[in-house]
């Protein structure tokens, strides 16, 4: 009897915990929402509509690049394949042929982590994070392994092009992006 007691007060004091937290906790009035383009269906628009944050921690909506070539890259800076090829998807990107594709980096792993790696390694396409639900995005994506870095190339129409799993051959991409519209 009297442990139940004990459990109740507990109770009674969380809850109350929790009422207080979410009476004095200031909602964002601008909270970004972001909808699937029409006609975009699958893991193309299950991506357009998540609003992730940035290496600099500032949450942008995805459906910002809706209507474009893309180049979305899965990455984690523990992965040194995924290391190993920023610097040429950076080249991609300032290159003739990055006027057709925006590459874009999602990276499964802590703002902290990447925000400091962000520092020390300069890229020339938007990083954003993912934490460990990029893991989930990925594998809608079709990356039933898990395995980093996964890149997927998609048209400006919404549709899955090609997917790379492991370090990119980058004259095979280079074909790949010739063929885009």
């Amino acid at each position: 009897m009297k442990k139940n007691l004990i459990y109740l007060a507990a109770a009674i004091a969380f809850a109350g915990a929790g009422a207080w937290y979410g009476i004095h906790t200031k909602q964002d009035p601008n909270p970004i929402t972001a909808t699937a383009p029409p006609g975009v269906t699958g893991p193309v628009a299950a991506m357009l509509k998540e609003s992730l944050p940035n290496d600099k921690g500032t949450k942008e909506a995805l459906s910002k690049w809706q209507g474009k070539n893309l180049l979305v890259n899965f990455w984690a800076p523990w992965c040194a394949p995924c290391v190993e090829e920023m610097p040429e998807l950076s080249e991609l990107q300032n290159s003739e042929l990055g006027k057709k594709v925006q590459v874009i980096g999602i990276g499964i792993d802590s703002p902290s982590n990447i925000a400091e790696f962000t520092q020390k390694v300069k890229v020339a396409y938007p990083i954003y994070v993912a934490g460990m639900s990029g893991t989930e995005l990925a594998r809608q994506f079709g990356n039933n392994s898990g395995g980093l870095p996964f890149t997927v190339l998609i048209g400006a129409d919404g549709t899955v092009k090609k997917t790379y799993l492991a370090r990119l051959k980058f004259d095979d991409l280079k074909a790949d992006l010739a063929n885009l519209n």
